[in-house]
This record gives structure tokens, C-alpha cells and sequence, in this order.
């Protein structure tokens, strides 16, 4: 596979090498007058805090079994270019510095120029006398900067180590010379200390876009990932030409236990370390509450076949249905009197806690905070019809809504490295540099989240986010308020699986049913409501809109809760 690849670069280089040239001398020419992000590094806004005492969560060293490793976050500039990449700005090939005494680089670190230094790499220390560590054979050169005339720092050259019988590379070495890297430079890890990688983020292309055409740099993460999962993120970076994938490993954790994850002192602090304050829409009609006061305001339990004879439900959920799955066979509901319905749709602020989920991520060398938000209700849509604003009726509205945040920090020193933010059916990852952090004494790292009106999605900036095409589609919309949230000082940990019996999961976190009920509706009706609002060309822009709109919007139907959700033992949909 890897033969393959490297004889498809040259072809494709012999090819197009005068195309290229060519395009990318017009390209040259734009200047770029201002000092770019990444001349600069990030730093969260305040240093981390003396984390209490335990075993071994940010000691700066994980144990892989045998195996051990740290986090490099000082790099040595070897080769750049200043445009082709995420906006043109090109990107940087560093390789680590200030390497520990023992440890070994595995591999460069490769970052966009349209950001803040902010990356990172694992270096490698043999602590078994295992032979778990060996330098390559030898190098093949993947590809070079040299036959290319874009504006560039040098000549850069990518070189792929070529690991001995039974080892594997997880990196690759970037040097501004012809000449091949030592083999002391670089370490490759015995095969069993690797699994499989795929590519995550685009780091760097000819173009300002991907190209299926050209070489491709991207970072990459574990193919399999949740908290049983065994591969690392490595933080170096892998090589895509044409399509073809050089495939490279990632680093696995062959050590079953999670002593490098905080314990219950540990858990507190990152909480109060990071914990976000969430804002909610100055027109926001429908606010979270806690559980309990739902379930003490006159929430009803239904069962299938006996819905006449709805059942009050215990402030911690005791007499709720546990286990089993999602078959309709139970669902809540509000309580039946319609002024207390809508009582309780707008929810209590006041009483509303945000509720902890912590688990292990890539191998036990994260940690991710899942941070739950429940709301009684799920308000009406609305979209935006060119210069059109209209309400949606009953699409989009639902009993029971359950959103979250998750923070990932890492495990080698406690630094909140990203923040996810969920909306809908899916979500974003945030890295910490591009946060919105709360202002002001004592606030520290703590990053600012913002809740959309009536629908609760959650954003790291403030705003109108569209979901649809040009000027149609579905309105997000988000802004401070006197509205907001303190996430760190009402907070309950529902669950740390890997600590045991530390903390105790209430009974309507097995409640595996639905929180709200299923009622069906004339989809038709409610759209021709809104048409009768609009001039005729933007009725055919709003019936495109809503052929584009996932099932789960029409209709009202209620959510399982946080337990029921794949990020609950998986990682994060993005």
C-alpha cells in the first residue's frame, strides 16, 4: 500500500508539476502584510490550578503498559509555506523539542497558519526493557516542496519511516533537507502498541480547498473511539495524494486500567476550573429546569395500553420503568390541567442543575466532561425565508428536550484542550483557542455557551446560525441576556464508571423511554399555514426547505435521556 502511494505522488507531481507551478506562482503573489495567527501561541487566559493529589492523573506521564508517554508542546520550525491551505494562509511543519531525557519523537507536528500555535505531540519512553521502542531501517520520501513555486520557507521534505519486522511507524519526519533523517531521529512502536487511524481535520493543501487531484495534510484520530476504545490521538500528522491514504497507525493503550483519569477530588476541581455559563435568548420562553422539578411540578408517566391512568412520578424517578430500551412502551408527559401544561413548558431557571457525565476518551488520555441540560419543553421553529421571519407552528416543538456540552481536557497536565457543543442531531468540536471566555476576576478558563431560542441548541458565539441554503432555512438564533446559567455552582455528577460505587446514578438515568409523547400531526396543514404568509416565489423557496428537513422535525416526539444517546459510551457526533 505504501509503495503504491509513494510511486502515485511522483506520477501525479510528473503529471501536473508544471500546472501547479504555474497556479501557484498567481497565487504567490497576494501579500500578507499582517503577522499571522500562528506566530503567536495560545495560552487558556488564566495558568492551571494545583489539581488535588491521586494517582496518576496529570503527572505529565501515562503509562500504555510498558510504554510510556508524555505530551510535547514545544516545537522547533523546520519548513512553511504561506499559502494553499485552510484560507489560503498555508501552514507550518515543526518537529518537538525539549524532548525528555528516555523519550523519543514519534513523529512531527504539522498546523494550519490561520491559527494560534496551539498543538502538541506524544513522544515515546520504553519503560519495560521490552524492546517496545526501535529507530527505522530506514526512510522512503514521501513527498517535497522542491519542483512547487509557492511562496515558502525553504524546501520541506516528508519522509516515512520505514519500521523494522514487527513495528510500525505512528509519524512522520518533515526536514528542510534532501538528505535523509538520521535513524536516531525518530522511533517506531511494536505493532501490538498501535491500531488503526483515520484523518480528521485538513491541515494543508495546494489549494484553498481539498483537492482530490493534489496532496492533502490532515490530522488524524483513532478509526474506533468511545470509552472502551484503546487508540490515542498521537498528534502528528498523515499524507493523502490523490485520494490514496498513507496509512499510518495511531498509538493504542494495551493497559486495561485508567490511572491516569481524575477521582472524585479531581472531578470537583476540573468542574470548577472549567465549568461554562450558558445564555439563554432575551425572548426565550422555554427554560431548563431540574429533573426533580419537573417530575414535582406534575410530570406523568403513561404506559402503552393503559393511558387513562397516568402515574405521578417520584422526584428522583424511583418509580420509573429501568432498563430495557427505547420500545413505546412508556413515555412522560406534562401534567394533564392546561394551565399547569404551560406552566411547566417554560421551565424553573432557578431550579435547573446541570448534570455531569465523566468518562475516558482515546485510551484514558482525555478525559470528557458531558455536561446535560434538561428542558420540560422544546419550542416552535422558525425560519428565515429571505427577508421573511416566520414562525413554524407545531414543527419542531416537542415535550422533554435534552441537550449538552462536553469539555475535553487532557489527562498529562488537566488543560481544557476543546469544548463540544451539541445541536440537534449532531454538533461542533471547539478548540479552546477560538472560545468565548467568561469576563471578569475568578472566572478563570471558564468558556461561554449560548442555548438557540426555543430550540436549545448550543453555540460557541452569539448570533443568527442558518440551517438551509443561501437566505432560506431554519432560524438558530442566540444572544446574551440577564438570562444565563452558572453551570459550576448547581451541578450533580450522575455518573464516573470507571470509579465504581463513587457516584450513585438516580433512578431516571436507566429510564430508557422516551420524555416526552408521540403525537402525530398533518405535516401538510401546518406548512400551508405558513406559506399563506409569503408572495409566491418564496413559497417554492419554503417547500424546498422543508423536503430538506430531517423526519425527527416533524411531528412531535420526545427524546430519550443521556443515557440513551451513542456519545454516552461513544465519542461525540461531528
Amino acid at each position: 500500500m505504501i509503495r503504491k502511494f509513494i510511486t502515485l505522488i511522483s506520477q501525479v507531481e510528473k503529471i501536473m508539476g508544471s500546472g501547479i507551478s504555474t497556479v501557484c506562482s498567481k497565487v504567490s503573489k497576494k501579500k500578507h502584510n499582517n503577522p499571522l495567527p500562528i506566530e503567536t501561541s495560545f495560552t487558556l487566559p488564566s495558568p492551571l490550578p494545583s489539581w488535588p493529589s491521586g494517582d496518576g492523573f496529570a503527572s505529565g506521564i501515562i503509562d500504555l503498559g510498558g510504554l510510556e508517554i508524555q505530551q510535547v508542546t514545544k516545537f522547533n520550525k523546520v519548513w512553511a509555506t504561506k499559502e494553499g491551505g485552510p484560507d489560503n494562509l498555508g501552514a507550518t511543519f515543526f518537529e518537538p523539542s525539549s524532548i525528555p531525557d528516555g523519550f523519543f519523537m514519534l513523529g512531527c507536528y504539522a498546523q494550519p497558519n490561520n491559527k494560534p500555535l496551539s498543538g502538541w505531540v506524544l513522544v515515546g519512553k520504553d519503560a519495560s526493557n521490552g524492546a517496545l521502542l526501535k529507530p527505522p531501517t530506514d526512510y522512503t520520501l514521501v513527498w517535497s516542496s522542491d519542483s512547487l513555486k509557492i511562496k515558502q520557507d525553504g524546501i520541506g521534505y516528508i519522509w516515512l519511516p520505514t519500521p523494522p519486522d514487527g513495528y510500525k511507524a505512528v509519524g512522520l519526519v518533515i526536514t528542510g533537507s534532501p538528505e535523509k533523517p538520521a535513524r536516531e531521529k525518530t522511533r517506531c512502536v511494536r505493532a501490538d502498541f498501535t491500531e488503526s487511524n483515520e484523518n480528521e481535520r485538513w491541515v494543508w493543501g495546494l489549494g484553498k480547498d481539498v483537492s482530490p487531484n493534489g496532496i492533502n495534510i490532515y490530522s488524524s484520530r483513532p478509526r474506533n473511539r468511545g470509552v472502551e476504545a484503546t487508540g490515542l490521538l498521537t498528534g502528528t500528522f498523515v499524507v493523502q495524494n490523490n485520494g490514496a491514504d498513507l496509512d499510518l497507525p495511531c498509538l493504542k493503550n494495551v493497559d486495561a486500567n485508567r490511572k491516569a483519569m481524575p477521582n472524585g477530588d479531581q472531578i470537583n476541581a476540573l468542574i470548577q476550573a472549567y465549568s461554562p455559563r450558558v445564555y439563554f435568548h432575551p425572548d426565550e420562553d422555554y427554560f431548563p429546569s431540574s429533573v426533580a422539578w419537573f417530575f414535582e411540578n406534575g410530570a406523568l408517566l403513561y404506559a402503552k395500553g393503559d393511558e387513562s391512568r397516568p402515574v405521578a412520578i417520584d422526584p428522583n424517578g424511583s418509580n420509573l420503568p429501568q432498563g430495557g430500551e427505547n420500545d413505546d412502551a412508556y413515555w412522560i408527559d406534562l401534567p394533564t390541567d392546561n394551565a399547569e401544561r404551560e406552566r411547566v413548558k417554560k421551565g424553573d431557571l432557578s431550579s435547573a442543575y446541570a448534570y455531569m457525565h465523566v468518562k475516558p476518551m482515546f485510551g484514558g488520555t482525555f478525559t470528557d466532561i458531558a455536561i446535560w441540560f434538561f428542558y420540560p419543553f422544546n419550542g416552535p421553529g422558525r425560519a428565515k425565508i429571505e427577508f421573511f421571519n416566520v414562525s413554524l407552528g407545531k414543527i419542531g416543538q416537542h415535550v422533554g428536550d435534552w441537550e449538552h456540552l462536553t469539555l475535553r481536557i487532557s489527562n498529562f497536565n488537566g488543560e481544557l484542550k476543546s469544548v463540544y457543543f451539541s445541536q440537534h442531531s449532531k454538533g461542533v468540536w471547539v478548540d479552546a483557542w477560538e472560545l468565548e471566555f467568561v469576563n471578569g476576576n475568578g472566572n478563570g478558563n471558564r468558556a461561554v455557551a449560548y442555548s438557540s431560542l426555543h430550540g436549545h441548541a448550543t453555540y460557541p458565539r452569539q448570533g443568527l446560525v442558518l440551517q438551509g441554503n443561501g437566505n432560506v432555512g431554519i432560524r438558530n438564533d442566540s444572544s446574551k441576556s440577564k438570562f444565563s446559567m452558572d453551570v459550576g455552582s448547581r451541578f450533580l455528577v450522575i455518573d464516573a464508571e470507571y470509579l465504581g460505587s463513587v457516584y450513585v446514578q438516580p433512578a431516571w438515568v436507566n429510564y430508557a423511554r422516551k420524555w416526552g409523547p408521540k403525537i402525530d400531526y398533518s405535516t401538510e396543514d401546518e406548512v400551508k399555514k405558513v406559506e399563506k404568509l409569503l408572495p409566491g416565489k418564496l413559497k417554492t423557496a419554503f417547500q424546498k426547505l422543508v423536503r430538506g428537513l430531517p423526519n425527527e422535525v416533524f411531528g412531535e416526539d420526545g427524546p430519550t435521556g443521556p443515557k440513551g444517546k451513542d456519545s454516552w459510551f461513544g465519542d461525540e457526533r461531528s
